[in-house]
């Protein structure tokens, strides 16, 4: 019978536990999923132009998304959700500022925001020649073998990862600046904009580069973040930020509740929730890749050119001069772009933004970046012990002369490149003349993908 009574008392423990466990992650990771299914979900329809049904099958559909209730409402336009009826998500559409996840502002308090951005007229894209329009020439290099590249660009669309399908969704090659291969997958063409995800990192980069330019920044001055004065973290160098040394605790993960997740999904003000985090090493000592850090230099940004400017000045400044017309970055909804990670642009816009690093920051013979920026972005830190990071791009690896230290051990040790989530990638590879664009759902093997496009490059 006593036996029979500490086996029912611990049973009865036991359950209690997972039950208390059960909530505690329910607290926890139920604001991110239903925070993440929100945004994707209102930025698919609202800047995709999707249908719901679509973006949810396509992009939403798998465990834990698949958890999630939601709402549509073309009203106001906006997307809420919940997870079993918890964990309320909402977010909202403005026109030209994308989609904002409600968090520690009202509704009403960012729906109340003004963004100065100046519209600007376009000509038809169609009737300008690449690279600032769309129309395109009919001759390719001889020295490209077009059924190699072809083959590639074929491959790759109907790639798999771990017994999926990659989902690719567009590729686009430019050789020497020239646009020579294009491919799109169903639904998608040269005017859907994609998600770029991590690309964000890069453009912000550059950004950061044209306020140097322009005297207004210094590299290895202290950042300018008022949480950090007077503290240890007062030695930060936008240097450090650039390239992920900060030593600030930031774990990017993922698959459960992290810095990252919770920056993202629950959190107004990104950059002041990363500022707040403790130092986990000295500063300049060790690399850690962090989208909090990204999200802190994007404030840095809104804080030097001023809140009646910033609004315009990624536009003004960088993608207009370069006519990426179609790109836009969202906002948290403190006002401050995401510029770790929501970047909307066409697969053109990307290939375009680069063939700005291709041509060491110069387009139509303005030098829009700091003559040395390219060659600055694409030196890793003495702490980044694989040499793999620069400023907000990734680099092939830390060895120039053993390909299996690279990270692509067939693809040339000079290649660097943006990357987001998911396998958004502008790879640039100035030896062998290409850019090349690629935005799906899933990863590819990224290495066989470049060296079957370097293969058709024949001089």
């Amino acid at each position: 019978m006593r036996t029979r009574k500490i086996i029912i008392r611990s049973f009865s423990i036991l359950l209690l536990l997972v039950i208390a466990a059960a909530v505690w992650y329910a607290t926890k990771a139920f604001p991110i999923i239903s925070g993440y299914f929100a945004k994707n979900l209102a930025s698919g329809i609202y800047l995709q132009n999707r249908t719901a049904d679509d973006v949810v099958k396509e992009d939403l559909a798998e465990f834990p998304f698949s958890l999630c209730n939601y709402s549509v409402n073309d009203s106001d336009r906006s997307v809420s959700v919940s997870v079993w009826g918890f964990a309320k998500k909402k977010a909202i559409y403005r026109d030209g500022i994308g989609c904002t996840l409600i968090n520690d502002l009202s509704e009403e308090e960012i729906r109340k925001q003004v963004f100065n951005r100046a519209m600007i007229k376009r000509m038809n894209p169609d009737s300008i020649a690449w690279p600032n329009g769309d129309k395109l020439t009919d001759t390719i290099p001889a020295e490209l073998n077009q059924q190699l590249l072809k083959q590639a660009v074929t491959n790759v669309m109907q790639s798999n990862f771990k017994g999926k399908p990659s989902q690719t969704r567009a590729v686009v090659v430019l050789y020497n600046g020239q646009l020579v291969a294009e491919q799109y997958a169903t639904g998608f063409d040269k005017n859907t904009v994609m998600t770029g995800w991590s690309v964000a990192k890069s453009l912000t980069s550059a950004m950061i580069g044209i306020l140097v330019k322009e005297g207004k920044l210094a590299i290895d001055a202290p950042a300018p973040v008022p949480e950090w004065k007077n503290t240890a973290k007062e030695k930060i160098t936008l240097h450090m930020l650039l390239q992920q040394t900060t030593g600030v605790s930031f774990e990017e993960d993922y698959t459960r509740p992290s810095e990252v997740t919770n920056m993202l999904f629950r959190n107004g003000d990104m950059a002041a929730f990363t500022a707040k985090l403790p130092l986990k090493h000295e500063p300049g000592t060790a690399f850690n890749y962090s989208s909090g850090n990204t999200n802190i230099l994007s404030r840095i940004i809104r804080h030097t050119v001023g809140e009646e400017a910033y609004a315009d000045f990624p536009y003004r400044s960088l993608f207009h001069q370069l006519n990426m017309y179609s790109m836009l970055l969202e906002p948290d909804a403190s006002g401050t772009y995401v510029g770790s990670s929501y970047s909307y642009a066409t697969a053109r816009d990307f290939a375009r933004f680069g063939l700005l690093y291709y041509n060491n920051g110069m387009w139509n013979g303005e030098q829009l970046l700091p003559a040395d920026w390219v060659q600055q972005s694409i030196q890793p830190s003495a702490a980044d012990k694989q040499k793999h990071y620069g400023y907000q791009f990734w680099l092939n690896g830390f060895s120039k002369e053993d390909t299996g230290k690279r990270w692509y051990p067939d693809v040339p040790a000079d290649m660097f490149f943006a990357d987001g989530y998911g396998g958004q990638d502008i790879y640039i590879i100035p030896s062998k003349k290409l850019v090349v664009v690629r935005l799906g759902l899933r990863v590819i093997d990224e290495n066989k993908f470049l060296k079957e496009i370097i293969a058709s490059v024949q001089n």
